[in-house]
């Protein structure tokens, strides 16, 4: 006797096995999601508890009342605004750096044929596999020879230099570029600096947003190359200034301060990744120009 359809079970349905699938993700992506959470609520859920429950076992994951006196408290420990200030200096000046030299290299590299350019660009590659700390002393020591150390300087003006991973990432959107652009703005007269501002770089703002976006992360984030340069403590930037209170002499160890310290300074990059998210999707998976 033939079964109804009414008694097959929902389950085995075409309807019920993609329903299945699609919660089956939802758990595991809840779940990755909850794992990589969980670190950013603990550091919340530390910078507002006061110091005596920091350490407390069975640890206190929601303190109540909050203390958000600790944000204040960083601000009177040490001279947090100028940190910020120092910071923002460098990552404004390092993102605008990188993103006139690199762009301005990668047009080079994609639209001009020049000998050897293909050589030349397989060389720029070749510094990727060369790790920082080689030329760590060498490039301190140049740095102090000019009187460079302890200034702004040697973090700043590399960057007008470009760097390979960004000059790779620009050649390649630039090669999705139609070339029948570039040949009317020839035929109207546009020289190659001309054709590079008005065409090029209004047509590659995803790209420009993804190298803006990893050009501040990675400039904001830096601790080791301030660490090494400045040595003044006005000079500090952020990531060094948070150093403070891990167990200087002056503070001593502060685990409340220093989250707190760190959610306040995770706020930047956050805002300016919810800002450039548009643009910074389209220039990783480098999808052109709208056709």
């Amino acid at each position: 006797m033939a079964t109804s359809p009414g008694a097959v079970p929902f389950w085995r349905t075409r309807r019920g096995q993609r329903r299945l699938t699609t919660i089956a993700v939802l758990v595991a992506l809840c779940a990755g999601a909850a794992v990589i959470l969980l670190p950013f609520f603990w550091m919340v859920s530390t910078a507002l508890k006061p110091a005596e429950q920091v350490y407390l076992s069975p640890p206190v994951w929601v303190p109540i009342p909050p203390r958000f006196e600790n944000a204040a408290e960083v601000l009177t420990r040490v001279p947090f605004n100028r940190y910020a200030l120092n910071t923002f200096v460098i990552v404004a000046m390092v993102m605008i750096g990188t993103l006139f030299s690199c762009s301005f290299a990668a047009y080079g590299f994609a639209r001009i044929n020049a000998p050897g350019r293909n050589l030349i660009f397989m060389l720029v590659l070749a510094t990727l596999m060369l790790p920082g700390a080689v030329t760590l002393v060498p490039t301190y020591l140049m740095f102090n020879s000019v009187g460079w150390v302890d200034t702004f300087l040697p973090l700043i003006v590399p960057a007008f230099f470009g760097n390979a991973f960004s000059i790779f990432l620009l050649r390649q959107y630039y090669l999705t570029i139609p070339i029948e652009l570039e040949e009317a703005a020839k035929i109207d007269g546009a020289s190659h600096y001309r054709i590079w501002w008005s065409i090029i770089l209004p047509l590659s703002k995803p790209v420009l947003a993804t190298i803006a976006v990893f050009t501040f992360v990675g400039t904001y984030n830096d601790f080791f190359t301030p660490l090494i340069y400045l040595s003044n403590e006005d000079n500090y930037t952020i990531a060094v200034a948070l150093s403070f209170f891990q167990g200087s002499p002056r503070i001593g160890p502060q685990m409340h301060l220093l989250m707190a310290a760190v959610t306040m300074s995770i706020i930047p990059p956050l805002l300016l990744y919810v800002a450039a998210q548009r643009y910074f999707v389209r220039g990783i998976v480098m999808s052109g120009i709208k056709g």
